[in-house]
């Protein structure tokens, strides 16, 4: 993409509105417009990292057995009055009548439209486990929307739902889920820390939530050092293997880490007292086994081994697929804007061009954009004729993990710059050289 022909709206002043650093640097690097209290366009920037976070989501999902589907924004009222929720609610869930006179609702959650899908379809233990997902737009009616996408009212949401014939099952799919998670946020360059939690209006005694560590974080959380320490890494995982979810799950819960709402000081101090950590955190995902919940109140029932019906054992789990943009921000920034990590960035590299108009510097751009492509990297070409300051500052601004520079005065010698947005470090190498360097840094991000 050449940035003279991209439509990057930056902003050289920071909003009166933003409040934490995300929401200022989004709003500065042309990423979000708002268009309403608590909800945003997209703009292609901010678009584009949005995409590739989902996209992160779906491929360990999928890799984890998990079927993707989609389903609608707006729900009938009916269903959610079965399972007991219309009215428990609260004023969270954004309800409507239709031209009919229909009482509709648009979807905070999808447990029940999900139940109503499976047990209009599945009537045989035979057809179990199952795990459906899908990403879909959820909106919850905020008091006080806040903080940019951190605390919206309109939201991008991976929602999936594990049906199973036992509690043991139920539980090897949350396993599943903590562990399929873990390679997510790591993927993303991010620790989430899964920490027990309050279940809220999903319902259901088991749950974590995933949280990263940041000052600008929500939720009070209290934690032993040592689950900071843990990292999933490249491991190869069996999702099948209920030993091996089950000791990834002890492994990274079986520390002391909680939310406020179930934090147990008792318990806490019986930790040493150098381990003993108070924080801010960003919640990202929710992980919930509900048991039979929703089956028992909305009839969803199999034919067990022994013919009878039995209601099936369920679990939600979630990511919060647009919040984590926002804290993917929160955690990679310095003073002069964003640096994203190379799992989620928008474009792999930018190019610049130091002097714009010059016959040598713009064939050797051209051919490096070139050469990138072919190598499945996206660059953004900087190729305005605009001062090396400015262009420096845009690319600073929006936090693109690497910079090749391309001047008159490298080029007579046969350099380009290539520099690291989080180091600052600035290295000069043959344009080939630059390009190798970057296959291998992506390699493992491909």
């Amino acid at each position: 993409m050449r940035l003279s022909r991209y439509f990057l709206p930056v902003l050289k002043e920071t909003p009166a509105e933003a409040q934490i650093v995300s929401h200022r640097l989004m709003l500065r690097a042309g990423m979000i417009k708002q268009s309403a209290a608590g909800i945003y366009s997209w703009l292609p920037l901010g678009y584009r990292v949005l995409k590739r976070i989902e996209q992160i989501v779906h491929e360990e999902q999928e890799r984890a057995g998990h079927i993707p589907m989609l389903m609608p924004t707006l729900q009938p009222a009916d269903l959610w009055r079965e399972s007991g929720r219309y009215d428990a609610y609260g004023p969270e869930m954004l309800r409507i009548r239709d031209r009919q006179d229909r009482d509709m609702l648009f979807g905070p959650t999808n447990e029940e439209m999900i139940t109503d899908i499976f047990r209009s379809n599945v009537s045989s233990y035979k057809d179990l486990p199952l795990t459906l997902y899908h990403i879909q737009w959820k909106f919850r009616d905020e008091m006080r929307p806040r903080f940019g996408v951190m605390r919206g009212r309109e939201f991008l949401m991976k929602d999936g739902y594990n049906f199973d014939l036992t509690k043991e099952d139920a539980l090897h799919a949350y396993n599943r889920h903590l562990v399929s998670y873990l390679r997510t946020y790591e993927r993303m360059g991010l620790q989430a820390i899964p920490m027990r939690a309050d279940s809220g209006p999903i319902g259901g005694d088991d749950t974590h939530e995933f949280l990263v560590l940041a000052d600008t974080g929500e939720s009070e959380v209290f934690y032993d050092s040592e689950v900071t320490d843990l990292t999933f890494g490249d491991r190869a995982i069996d999702y099948d293997d209920v030993a091996q979810c089950a000791g990834v799950m002890e492994e990274f819960t079986s520390r002391y880490a909680r939310t406020d709402e179930t934090h147990d000081a008792e318990l806490f101090a019986q930790i040493p007292e150098d381990r003993r950590r108070t924080a801010r955190g960003i919640e990202v995902g929710q992980i919930f086994y509900f048991g039979t919940k929703y089956s028992d109140a909305m009839g969803a029932t199999v034919q067990g081994p022994d013919g009878k019906p039995t209601p099936v054992h369920m679990g939600s789990h979630g990511i919060g697929v647009s919040r984590l943009l926002g804290a993917i921000i929160e955690a990679n920034h310095d003073d002069r804007g964003i640096i994203w990590p190379e799992g989620v960035t928008p474009f792999h590299v930018g190019i610049v061009n130091l002097k714009q108009g010059d016959s040598a510097t713009d064939s050797a751009c051209e051919g490096i954009y070139a050469e990138l492509a072919k190598e499945g990297l996206t660059a953004l070409y900087d190729d305005r004729k605009d001062r090396a300051g400015a262009k420096f500052a845009t690319m600073d601004l929006i936090g693109l993990p690497w910079r090749i520079t391309v001047g008159p005065r490298g080029l007579a010698g046969g350099k380009v710059e290539l520099t690291s947005r989080r180091t600052g470090e600035s290295v000069e190498m043959a344009p080939e050289e630059a390009i190798a360097k970057l296959r291998e840094i992506y390699a493992a991000h491909m």
